[in-house]
Protein backbone atom coordinates (compact mmCIF):
# COMPACT_ATOMS: atom_id res chain seq x y z
CA UNK A 1 0.00 0.00 0.00
CA UNK A 2 1.23 3.67 -1.10
CA UNK A 3 1.65 6.19 1.67
CA UNK A 4 0.21 9.20 1.58
CA UNK A 5 1.76 12.28 0.68
CA UNK A 6 1.65 14.67 2.92
CA UNK A 7 0.28 18.02 1.75
CA UNK A 8 -1.15 16.90 -1.62
CA UNK A 9 -4.85 15.58 -0.58
CA UNK A 10 -6.89 13.06 -2.51
CA UNK A 11 -10.85 12.83 -2.00
CA UNK A 12 -13.22 9.77 -1.82
CA UNK A 13 -15.57 9.52 -4.40
CA UNK A 14 -18.36 10.80 -2.24
CA UNK A 15 -16.33 14.11 -1.48
CA UNK A 16 -15.33 14.53 -4.77
CA UNK A 17 -19.59 14.44 -5.82
CA UNK A 18 -19.66 17.74 -3.46
CA UNK A 19 -16.24 19.02 -4.71
CA UNK A 20 -18.72 18.80 -8.32
CA UNK A 21 -21.56 20.71 -6.92
CA UNK A 22 -19.49 23.83 -5.62
CA UNK A 23 -17.66 23.88 -8.86
CA UNK A 24 -21.28 23.59 -10.70
CA UNK A 25 -22.77 26.11 -8.70
CA UNK A 26 -19.53 28.81 -8.88
CA UNK A 27 -19.57 28.73 -12.45
CA UNK A 28 -22.93 28.60 -12.64
CA UNK A 29 -22.67 32.76 -10.88
CA UNK A 30 -19.64 33.52 -12.43
CA UNK A 31 -20.75 33.11 -15.94
CA UNK A 32 -23.95 34.65 -15.44
CA UNK A 33 -22.10 37.93 -14.03
CA UNK A 34 -19.99 37.66 -17.53
CA UNK A 35 -16.74 36.22 -16.46
CA UNK A 36 -15.31 33.98 -19.15
CA UNK A 37 -13.53 30.87 -18.77
CA UNK A 38 -10.15 30.58 -18.41
CA UNK A 39 -7.13 27.96 -17.88
CA UNK A 40 -3.30 29.26 -17.85
CA UNK A 41 -0.51 26.68 -18.11
CA UNK A 42 1.04 24.70 -14.73
CA UNK A 43 4.29 26.17 -15.59
CA UNK A 44 5.91 29.54 -15.59
CA UNK A 45 9.50 31.44 -15.64
CA UNK A 46 11.17 31.63 -12.18
CA UNK A 47 11.93 35.31 -12.83
CA UNK A 48 7.96 35.68 -13.70
CA UNK A 49 6.94 33.79 -10.04
CA UNK A 50 9.64 35.28 -8.05
CA UNK A 51 8.38 38.99 -9.00
CA UNK A 52 6.00 39.39 -6.00
CA UNK A 53 9.03 38.47 -4.03
CA UNK A 54 8.60 36.44 -0.67
CA UNK A 55 7.72 33.11 -2.36
CA UNK A 56 11.09 31.83 -3.46
CA UNK A 57 11.04 29.25 -0.44
CA UNK A 58 7.69 28.22 -1.56
CA UNK A 59 7.89 27.71 -5.48
CA UNK A 60 8.43 24.22 -7.28
CA UNK A 61 10.56 23.90 -10.26
CA UNK A 62 9.94 21.79 -12.57
CA UNK A 63 12.71 20.10 -14.32
CA UNK A 64 12.88 16.70 -16.69
CA UNK A 65 14.58 13.71 -14.66
CA UNK A 66 16.95 12.28 -17.45
CA UNK A 67 17.13 16.20 -19.16
CA UNK A 68 20.76 16.09 -21.15
CA UNK A 69 23.27 18.12 -18.79
CA UNK A 70 25.54 19.37 -22.29
CA UNK A 71 22.18 20.25 -24.46
CA UNK A 72 18.92 20.49 -22.42
CA UNK A 73 19.72 22.51 -19.26
CA UNK A 74 18.69 25.99 -21.01
CA UNK A 75 15.50 24.44 -22.53
CA UNK A 76 14.26 22.87 -19.07
CA UNK A 77 16.08 25.12 -16.40
CA UNK A 78 14.31 28.05 -14.93
CA UNK A 79 10.93 26.70 -14.58
CA UNK A 80 8.40 26.63 -11.73
CA UNK A 81 4.80 25.40 -10.72
CA UNK A 82 2.90 28.46 -10.68
CA UNK A 83 1.77 28.75 -6.60
CA UNK A 84 -1.46 31.01 -6.91
CA UNK A 85 -3.42 32.28 -10.32
CA UNK A 86 -3.00 35.97 -10.25
CA UNK A 87 0.92 35.41 -11.49
CA UNK A 88 -0.27 33.82 -14.62
CA UNK A 89 -2.99 35.50 -15.45
CA UNK A 90 -1.16 38.97 -15.11
CA UNK A 91 1.46 37.05 -18.13
CA UNK A 92 -1.37 35.93 -20.05
CA UNK A 93 -2.90 39.45 -20.06
CA UNK A 94 0.16 41.15 -21.56
CA UNK A 95 0.80 38.37 -23.82
CA UNK A 96 -2.75 38.35 -25.38
CA UNK A 97 -3.74 42.23 -24.66
CA UNK A 98 -4.18 42.48 -28.54
CA UNK A 99 -6.59 40.06 -28.53
CA UNK A 100 -8.51 41.16 -25.62
CA UNK A 101 -11.71 43.09 -24.76
CA UNK A 102 -11.23 45.55 -21.96
CA UNK A 103 -12.18 45.69 -19.20
CA UNK A 104 -11.73 41.80 -19.47
CA UNK A 105 -13.69 39.42 -16.97
CA UNK A 106 -12.57 35.93 -16.60
CA UNK A 107 -13.09 33.54 -13.60
CA UNK A 108 -9.93 30.50 -13.19
CA UNK A 109 -10.66 27.60 -11.50
CA UNK A 110 -7.50 25.54 -11.32
CA UNK A 111 -4.85 23.77 -9.30
CA UNK A 112 -1.65 25.26 -7.73
CA UNK A 113 0.92 24.51 -6.11
CA UNK A 114 3.01 25.68 -2.86
CA UNK A 115 5.71 24.10 -1.21
CA UNK A 116 4.82 25.11 2.77
CA UNK A 117 4.41 23.01 5.70
CA UNK A 118 1.72 21.22 5.41
CA UNK A 119 -1.36 21.57 8.32
CA UNK A 120 -5.28 22.24 8.54
CA UNK A 121 -6.52 24.37 5.79
CA UNK A 122 -3.23 24.83 4.57
CA UNK A 123 -1.69 22.41 1.07
CA UNK A 124 0.77 22.08 -1.14
CA UNK A 125 -1.65 20.93 -3.88
CA UNK A 126 -5.02 22.61 -3.83
CA UNK A 127 -7.86 24.37 -5.92
CA UNK A 128 -8.48 27.74 -6.49
CA UNK A 129 -11.13 29.52 -7.94
CA UNK A 130 -10.54 33.18 -9.22
CA UNK A 131 -12.67 35.74 -10.23
CA UNK A 132 -10.99 39.06 -11.75
CA UNK A 133 -11.86 42.58 -13.75
CA UNK A 134 -8.55 44.06 -15.58
CA UNK A 135 -8.31 47.24 -17.55
CA UNK A 136 -6.30 49.39 -19.63
CA UNK A 137 -4.91 52.23 -18.26
CA UNK A 138 -7.76 53.19 -15.91
CA UNK A 139 -10.58 50.21 -14.08
CA UNK A 140 -13.67 52.46 -12.65
CA UNK A 141 -14.14 51.92 -8.46
CA UNK A 142 -17.74 50.45 -9.65
CA UNK A 143 -16.02 47.13 -10.40
CA UNK A 144 -14.66 46.52 -6.61
CA UNK A 145 -18.49 46.54 -6.25
CA UNK A 146 -19.51 44.48 -8.62
CA UNK A 147 -16.29 41.52 -7.49
CA UNK A 148 -17.56 41.93 -4.22
CA UNK A 149 -21.34 41.14 -4.81
CA UNK A 150 -20.15 38.18 -7.12
CA UNK A 151 -18.13 36.70 -4.97
CA UNK A 152 -21.31 37.10 -2.05
CA UNK A 153 -23.62 35.49 -4.57
CA UNK A 154 -21.56 32.75 -5.51
CA UNK A 155 -21.29 31.58 -1.93
CA UNK A 156 -24.26 32.34 -0.78
CA UNK A 157 -25.48 29.86 -3.38
CA UNK A 158 -23.38 27.39 -1.26
CA UNK A 159 -26.07 26.68 1.62
CA UNK A 160 -25.20 23.95 2.63
CA UNK A 161 -21.50 25.47 4.25
CA UNK A 162 -21.57 27.37 7.63
CA UNK A 163 -22.07 30.53 7.01
CA UNK A 164 -19.80 33.16 5.47
CA UNK A 165 -17.85 36.96 6.74
CA UNK A 166 -16.80 38.44 3.94
CA UNK A 167 -15.03 41.03 5.27
CA UNK A 168 -14.16 43.93 3.34
CA UNK A 169 -11.65 47.21 4.51
CA UNK A 170 -9.38 49.49 2.38
CA UNK A 171 -5.59 50.38 1.79
CA UNK A 172 -6.39 54.04 1.74
CA UNK A 173 -8.08 54.37 4.38
CA UNK A 174 -5.98 52.48 6.62
CA UNK A 175 -2.93 54.22 4.93
CA UNK A 176 -4.78 57.64 5.23
CA UNK A 177 -5.39 56.94 8.71
CA UNK A 178 -1.61 56.27 9.35
CA UNK A 179 -0.28 59.31 7.35
CA UNK A 180 -3.21 60.96 9.41
CA UNK A 181 -1.62 60.20 12.63
CA UNK A 182 1.99 61.29 11.70
CA UNK A 183 3.05 57.74 11.37
CA UNK A 184 6.26 57.75 9.24
CA UNK A 185 6.45 54.53 7.74
CA UNK A 186 3.05 53.39 6.68
CA UNK A 187 3.96 50.01 5.55
CA UNK A 188 5.05 49.14 8.30
CA UNK A 189 1.90 49.94 10.61
CA UNK A 190 -0.13 47.73 8.32
CA UNK A 191 1.98 44.48 8.68
CA UNK A 192 2.01 45.00 12.12
CA UNK A 193 -1.71 45.64 12.66
CA UNK A 194 -2.29 42.98 9.91
CA UNK A 195 -0.51 40.41 12.60
CA UNK A 196 -3.73 40.85 14.76
CA UNK A 197 -4.99 37.64 13.90
CA UNK A 198 -2.43 35.65 14.60
CA UNK A 199 -1.12 37.80 17.55
CA UNK A 200 -2.45 39.25 20.55
CA UNK A 201 -3.34 42.97 20.50
CA UNK A 202 -0.58 43.96 23.12
CA UNK A 203 2.10 41.75 21.21
CA UNK A 204 0.86 44.05 18.36
CA UNK A 205 0.88 47.29 20.27
CA UNK A 206 4.20 46.53 21.39
CA UNK A 207 5.32 45.78 17.18
CA UNK A 208 3.64 49.40 16.73
CA UNK A 209 6.30 50.74 19.05
CA UNK A 210 9.10 49.23 18.31
CA UNK A 211 8.88 48.63 14.75
CA UNK A 212 7.07 50.81 13.18
CA UNK A 213 8.06 53.67 15.23
CA UNK A 214 4.73 54.61 16.81
CA UNK A 215 4.35 56.48 20.34
CA UNK A 216 1.48 54.83 22.77
CA UNK A 217 -1.04 56.84 21.86
CA UNK A 218 -0.26 56.52 18.30
CA UNK A 219 -0.43 52.52 18.49
CA UNK A 220 -3.61 52.97 20.72
CA UNK A 221 -5.68 54.93 17.93
CA UNK A 222 -4.64 51.99 15.48
CA UNK A 223 -5.89 49.22 17.48
CA UNK A 224 -8.99 51.28 18.00
CA UNK A 225 -9.15 51.56 14.18
CA UNK A 226 -8.95 48.36 13.75
CA UNK A 227 -11.45 46.83 16.33
CA UNK A 228 -14.02 48.75 14.28
CA UNK A 229 -16.57 46.17 12.27
CA UNK A 230 -19.83 47.29 10.64
CA UNK A 231 -22.49 45.24 8.77
CA UNK A 232 -23.77 48.02 7.70
CA UNK A 233 -22.36 51.82 6.84
CA UNK A 234 -21.91 52.75 10.41
CA UNK A 235 -18.29 51.91 10.62
CA UNK A 236 -17.49 56.06 8.70
CA UNK A 237 -18.88 57.63 12.05
CA UNK A 238 -17.09 55.63 13.88
CA UNK A 239 -13.94 56.05 12.40
CA UNK A 240 -14.29 59.71 11.76
CA UNK A 241 -14.97 59.94 15.85
CA UNK A 242 -11.46 58.78 16.47
CA UNK A 243 -10.34 62.46 15.72
CA UNK A 244 -7.78 61.73 12.47
CA UNK A 245 -8.64 63.38 9.14
CA UNK A 246 -6.30 62.99 5.84
CA UNK A 247 -7.53 63.38 2.31
CA UNK A 248 -6.40 59.89 1.43
CA UNK A 249 -8.50 58.86 4.87
CA UNK A 250 -11.47 60.20 3.54
CA UNK A 251 -11.41 58.97 0.19
CA UNK A 252 -10.91 55.40 1.34
CA UNK A 253 -13.93 55.78 3.30
CA UNK A 254 -16.14 56.91 0.78
CA UNK A 255 -15.03 53.78 -1.25
CA UNK A 256 -15.62 51.24 1.39
CA UNK A 257 -19.08 52.96 2.12
CA UNK A 258 -19.82 51.78 -1.63
CA UNK A 259 -18.95 48.51 -1.35
CA UNK A 260 -20.61 48.02 1.51
CA UNK A 261 -23.79 49.67 0.11
CA UNK A 262 -23.58 47.77 -2.75
CA UNK A 263 -23.84 44.43 -0.98
CA UNK A 264 -26.69 44.84 1.22
CA UNK A 265 -29.07 43.27 -1.00
CA UNK A 266 -26.57 40.18 -1.24
CA UNK A 267 -25.67 40.42 2.59
CA UNK A 268 -27.73 37.55 4.27
CA UNK A 269 -28.20 34.24 6.65
CA UNK A 270 -25.27 32.62 4.41
CA UNK A 271 -22.93 35.47 3.72
CA UNK A 272 -22.68 38.59 5.24
CA UNK A 273 -20.79 41.52 3.97
CA UNK A 274 -18.93 43.87 6.69
CA UNK A 275 -16.66 46.27 7.01
CA UNK A 276 -13.65 45.15 9.05
CA UNK A 277 -11.36 47.52 9.68
CA UNK A 278 -8.52 44.69 11.05
CA UNK A 279 -8.24 43.63 7.15
CA UNK A 280 -5.16 44.51 5.74
CA UNK A 281 -3.53 42.25 3.52
CA UNK A 282 0.31 42.37 3.71
CA UNK A 283 1.08 42.54 0.38
CA UNK A 284 2.54 45.73 -1.08
CA UNK A 285 0.65 45.13 -4.32
CA UNK A 286 -2.95 45.92 -3.04
CA UNK A 287 -3.99 49.50 -3.56
CA UNK A 288 -7.39 49.88 -2.56
CA UNK A 289 -10.28 47.92 -1.69
CA UNK A 290 -9.07 44.21 0.60
CA UNK A 291 -11.22 41.03 1.28
CA UNK A 292 -10.99 38.15 3.43
CA UNK A 293 -13.64 35.89 4.33
CA UNK A 294 -13.86 33.38 7.62
CA UNK A 295 -16.49 30.60 7.91
CA UNK A 296 -18.29 30.80 11.46
CA UNK A 297 -16.67 27.74 13.54
CA UNK A 298 -13.74 27.57 11.71
CA UNK A 299 -11.95 31.33 11.98
CA UNK A 300 -9.23 29.01 12.61
CA UNK A 301 -8.41 28.08 9.25
CA UNK A 302 -7.96 32.11 8.64
CA UNK A 303 -9.35 33.17 5.33
CA UNK A 304 -10.69 30.84 2.77
CA UNK A 305 -11.36 34.03 -0.07
CA UNK A 306 -9.06 36.92 -0.42
CA UNK A 307 -8.07 39.62 -2.86
CA UNK A 308 -8.74 43.06 -4.06
CA UNK A 309 -7.71 45.80 -6.11
CA UNK A 310 -4.19 46.32 -7.79
CA UNK A 311 -3.48 49.13 -9.64
CA UNK A 312 -0.54 47.47 -11.23
CA UNK A 313 -1.37 44.22 -12.08
CA UNK A 314 0.41 43.91 -15.08
CA UNK A 315 2.36 46.81 -17.31
CA UNK A 316 4.43 46.73 -20.28
CA UNK A 317 6.17 48.81 -19.81
CA UNK A 318 3.88 51.69 -21.89
CA UNK A 319 0.25 50.56 -20.63
CA UNK A 320 -0.41 49.80 -17.24
CA UNK A 321 -3.18 47.26 -16.61
CA UNK A 322 -5.22 47.58 -13.46
CA UNK A 323 -7.66 44.55 -11.84
CA UNK A 324 -9.86 43.90 -8.98
CA UNK A 325 -10.64 40.33 -7.89
CA UNK A 326 -10.68 38.06 -5.45
CA UNK A 327 -9.68 34.12 -4.90
CA UNK A 328 -11.56 31.39 -3.12
CA UNK A 329 -9.24 28.55 -1.53
CA UNK A 330 -11.74 25.46 -2.70
CA UNK A 331 -9.66 23.13 -1.04
CA UNK A 332 -8.74 25.20 2.21
CA UNK A 333 -12.52 25.42 2.61
CA UNK A 334 -13.57 21.57 1.70
CA UNK A 335 -11.08 19.74 2.99
CA UNK A 336 -11.30 19.90 6.87
CA UNK A 337 -15.08 19.80 6.25
CA UNK A 338 -14.66 16.26 4.87
CA UNK A 339 -11.93 15.46 7.08
CA UNK A 340 -14.28 16.43 10.36
CA UNK A 341 -17.18 14.73 8.80
CA UNK A 342 -19.48 17.36 8.60
CA UNK A 343 -19.64 17.43 4.93
CA UNK A 344 -20.26 14.64 2.33
CA UNK A 345 -22.09 13.43 -0.43
CA UNK A 346 -25.39 11.12 -0.52
CA UNK A 347 -23.69 8.22 -2.28
CA UNK A 348 -20.71 7.07 -4.04
CA UNK A 349 -21.89 6.04 -7.22
CA UNK A 350 -23.56 8.52 -9.98
CA UNK A 351 -25.94 5.66 -10.50
CA UNK A 352 -29.54 5.91 -9.64
CA UNK A 353 -30.37 2.19 -10.81
CA UNK A 354 -28.74 -1.08 -11.47
CA UNK A 355 -30.65 -3.32 -13.12
CA UNK A 356 -30.23 -7.11 -11.67
CA UNK A 357 -29.19 -9.26 -14.06
CA UNK A 358 -31.29 -13.34 -14.29
CA UNK A 359 -28.51 -14.91 -15.92
CA UNK A 360 -25.89 -14.16 -18.77
CA UNK A 361 -27.86 -14.74 -21.40
CA UNK A 362 -30.31 -11.62 -20.39
CA UNK A 363 -27.13 -9.48 -20.53
CA UNK A 364 -28.17 -8.17 -23.86
CA UNK A 365 -31.71 -6.85 -22.65
CA UNK A 366 -30.76 -5.58 -19.24
CA UNK A 367 -28.45 -3.53 -21.56
CA UNK A 368 -31.45 -2.10 -23.39
CA UNK A 369 -33.17 -1.59 -20.99
CA UNK A 370 -30.06 0.21 -18.90
CA UNK A 371 -30.05 2.38 -22.36
CA UNK A 372 -33.53 3.44 -22.21
CA UNK A 373 -33.20 4.37 -19.31
CA UNK A 374 -30.03 6.75 -19.69
CA UNK A 375 -31.29 8.02 -22.75
CA UNK A 376 -33.68 10.07 -20.48
CA UNK A 377 -30.72 11.21 -17.92
CA UNK A 378 -30.91 8.68 -15.70
CA UNK A 379 -27.57 7.32 -14.40
CA UNK A 380 -28.10 3.53 -14.65
CA UNK A 381 -25.14 0.27 -14.81
CA UNK A 382 -26.11 -3.61 -15.08
CA UNK A 383 -24.98 -6.02 -12.58
CA UNK A 384 -21.59 -7.43 -13.04
CA UNK A 385 -22.96 -10.90 -12.06
CA UNK A 386 -26.13 -12.87 -12.41
CA UNK A 387 -25.79 -13.79 -8.91
CA UNK A 388 -28.64 -14.38 -6.80
CA UNK A 389 -30.80 -11.21 -6.37
CA UNK A 390 -29.97 -10.51 -2.11
CA UNK A 391 -26.72 -10.42 -3.10
CA UNK A 392 -26.97 -8.31 -5.94
CA UNK A 393 -29.41 -6.27 -3.76
CA UNK A 394 -26.72 -6.00 -1.10
CA UNK A 395 -24.07 -4.66 -3.79
CA UNK A 396 -26.25 -2.10 -4.48
CA UNK A 397 -27.01 -1.23 -0.93
CA UNK A 398 -22.74 -0.74 -0.23
CA UNK A 399 -22.20 1.53 -3.37
CA UNK A 400 -25.24 3.67 -2.54
CA UNK A 401 -27.52 2.78 -5.14
CA UNK A 402 -30.84 3.71 -4.46
CA UNK A 403 -32.83 1.61 -7.26
CA UNK A 404 -32.86 -2.11 -8.06
CA UNK A 405 -34.82 -2.95 -11.54
CA UNK A 406 -36.10 -6.08 -11.64
CA UNK A 407 -36.54 -7.38 -15.47
CA UNK A 408 -39.68 -9.83 -15.48
CA UNK A 409 -40.60 -11.97 -18.95
CA UNK A 410 -43.82 -12.96 -17.69
CA UNK A 411 -45.01 -8.89 -17.81
CA UNK A 412 -43.64 -5.87 -16.73
CA UNK A 413 -40.72 -5.25 -15.31
CA UNK A 414 -40.12 -3.78 -11.71
CA UNK A 415 -38.43 -1.75 -9.42
CA UNK A 416 -37.10 -1.82 -5.83
CA UNK A 417 -36.49 1.13 -3.61
CA UNK A 418 -33.88 -0.61 -1.10
CA UNK A 419 -33.97 1.96 1.60
CA UNK A 420 -37.77 1.73 2.22
CA UNK A 421 -38.56 -1.69 0.56
CA UNK A 422 -41.25 -0.95 -1.85
CA UNK A 423 -41.33 -2.34 -5.25
CA UNK A 424 -43.51 -1.69 -8.12
CA UNK A 425 -44.07 -1.99 -11.62
CA UNK A 426 -41.80 0.04 -13.74
CA UNK A 427 -41.35 0.96 -17.63
CA UNK A 428 -38.15 1.46 -18.66
CA UNK A 429 -39.76 4.51 -20.73
CA UNK A 430 -41.33 6.28 -18.57
CA UNK A 431 -40.41 5.76 -15.23
CA UNK A 432 -38.08 8.35 -12.97
CA UNK A 433 -36.85 8.22 -9.39
CA UNK A 434 -37.49 11.16 -7.47
CA UNK A 435 -35.60 14.63 -8.63
CA UNK A 436 -33.80 13.69 -4.86
CA UNK A 437 -32.45 10.47 -6.20
CA UNK A 438 -31.28 11.23 -9.99
CA UNK A 439 -27.89 12.78 -8.49
CA UNK A 440 -25.51 12.51 -5.47
CA UNK A 441 -26.57 15.63 -3.44
CA UNK A 442 -24.39 17.20 -0.72
CA UNK A 443 -25.24 16.58 2.86
CA UNK A 444 -24.31 18.39 5.59
CA UNK A 445 -24.14 17.41 8.99
CA UNK A 446 -23.74 20.49 11.15
CA UNK A 447 -24.73 20.51 15.33
CA UNK A 448 -25.70 16.39 14.71
CA UNK A 449 -28.53 17.41 12.21
CA UNK A 450 -28.39 16.09 8.55
CA UNK A 451 -29.61 18.38 6.23
CA UNK A 452 -29.10 18.65 2.73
Amino acid sequence: MTASLSGFPELLPSQRFVELAVLDRLRATFELHGFAPLETRAAEPLQTLLRKGDIDKEVYVLRRLHADPTEEVAEDAGLGLHYDLTVPFARYVLANAGRLEFPFRRYQIQKVWRGERPQEGRYREFTQADIDIVARGELPFHHDVEVARVMAEALAALGFLPPLRLQVNNRKLIEGFYRGLGADDPAAVMRAVDKLDKAPSELVRKLLVSEAGLSDEQADLCLRLADIRSAGTSFADQVRALGISHPLLEAGLQELEAVITGCLDVSGAQVTVEADLRIARGLDYYTGTVFETRMSGHESLGSICSGGRYDSLASDGRTTYPGVGISLGLTRLLMPLFQRGVLDGSRAVPSAVLVALPSDDDRARCDAIAQQLRARGIATEVAAAPQKYGKQIRHAERRGIPFVWFPNDQGSDEVKDIRSGDQLPAHADSWTPPAEDLRPHVLARFDEDDTE
